[in-house]
């Protein structure tokens, strides 16, 4: 029987897991177990199209995994797959806490759990796989909000497909709590926010947070601090007095191509355009 290898490796010298991570994970030909994680597990399939067969309940099935479809192994639980040609999978790995958290402020009643799940395809978890992917590859230039708004959407979709709508209605952030956030924001623009950090200076939970943030200013928080640093590099690239380096570190963007990307998003040009003008 053959395993994965170097499957489902912990970061080094870190003691907390993220709410979400990624990882590309060769699987090879041949019969194994998925390892036992503590952590719900979604694996992506990348590639060509794979016969595979695997065991259900009452005894084993066969199917074709597609590129972008995916299958759901619970936390603490495993799955037997046999593999008639070598693969390659995306896996996103999801702390329960963060689905528990996402189904509160969603207003589920009682503990949601995950149902195991195989060949799956939804494109809005499709678009996250593929979007944790780049940050993974480009060495996170995004930071940690970005990939905790990913996390929360994850768990949020996973929910609304495994489970029955919610019947509680969720308000919008208070104005008071709103400005105290953004008071936040503004003074920490050059740091790597955190879902969490914003939440707490808020006071709700992440999840519910987040929910409650997009309903009160129309966005969600990951862009609304990109956009708050797009407009920062902008006043500042227009003083002249700084360099690109600088200022791409000053307004919280990993170098200045990430900053020249997300400007270009934003604002629908580049810094040398911008200066141009």
């Amino acid at each position: 029987m053959s395993d994965r290898p170097a499957c489902y490796p912990r970061s080094a010298g870190s003691t907390r897991l993220p709410n979400l991570d990624v990882i590309t994970s060769p699987v090879p030909p041949g019969v194994f177990n998925s390892p036992v994680d503590g952590r719900h597990v979604l694996c992506l399939h990348l590639g060509a199209p794979v016969p595979v067969s695997y065991r259900v309940p009452r005894g084993e099935r066969r199917g074709t995994r597609l590129h972008g479809q995916f299958c759901v192994v619970p936390a603490g639980s495993s799955t037997r797959w046999i593999v008639s040609a070598p693969a390659v999978s995306l896996l996103l790995r999801l702390q329960p806490a963060q689905l528990h958290e996402t189904a509160e402020a969603l207003g589920h009643r009682g503990r949601v759990d995950l149902a195991p799940s195989i060949h799956v395809r939804d494109p809005q978890i499709e678009r996250i796989g593929w979007m944790m992917q780049a940050e993974e590859r480009d060495g996170a230039p995004s930071g940690q909000l970005f990939a905790d708004s990913l996390a929360a959407a994850l768990a949020a979709r996973l929910i609304a497909l495994q489970s029955a709508p919610p019947t509680a209605r969720v308000a919008a952030l208070p104005a008071w709590r709103l400005r105290r956030v953004l008071a936040y924001i503004e003074a920490h623009l050059a740091t790597d926010l955190r879902l969490a950090e914003l939440a707490a200076v808020a006071g709700f939970s992440p999840s519910h947070f987040k929910l409650l943030f997009t309903r009160a200013v129309g966005m969600p928080v990951h862009r609304f601090v990109i956009e708050r640093r797009v407009e920062r590099a902008r006043l500042r690239l227009l003083e002249g007095t700084a360099s690109a380096i600088d200022i791409a570190l000053e307004t919280g963007f990993a170098h200045p191509s990430h900053m020249a990307r997300c400007m270009r998003r934003v604002l629908g040009v580049t810094p040398t355009q911008l200066l141009r003008r």
